[in-house]
């Protein structure tokens, strides 16, 4: 009787724990990004956004795809978060002072100099 118990309470809980709303993906462009810093540096800083619950940078196609709970966060404050790191997303231009304070690896041009 106990186990059954045991067993009710963890489906209850993997249940309730399951049921975070709905999360959609998201096809952002990231033009801005030059290197694996610039990866880097949106994957950590949209880990810790709220609502966000995956990011994955594409340097080839400069392309950043983000899952999301659409009740939590949405794509205007998604893009407003990658402009805050110093990137421009979509239609969004970077942060100036964010972008300024990026490695010259990271700003355009910048692996030239390297």
């Amino acid at each position: 009787m106990k186990k059954i118990y045991q067993i009710q309470l963890l489906l209850s809980i993997a249940l309730f724990t399951g049921c975070d709303g709905e999360t959609l993906e998201v096809v952002i462009n990231t033009p801005s990004i030059q290197c694996g810093m610039c990866e880097r540096n949106i994957e950590m800083g949209l880990s810790n956004v709220k609502g966000i619950s995956a990011s994955k940078v594409d340097l080839a196609t400069k392309v950043t795809k983000v899952k999301y709970f659409k009740d939590r966060i949405d794509i205007s404050k998604i893009e407003k978060e990658i402009s805050n790191l110093g990137y421009q997303a979509n239609d969004i231009l970077a942060d100036n002072i964010k972008y300024e304070s990026l490695p010259a690896c990271c700003k355009i041009g910048g692996m030239d100099k390297i």
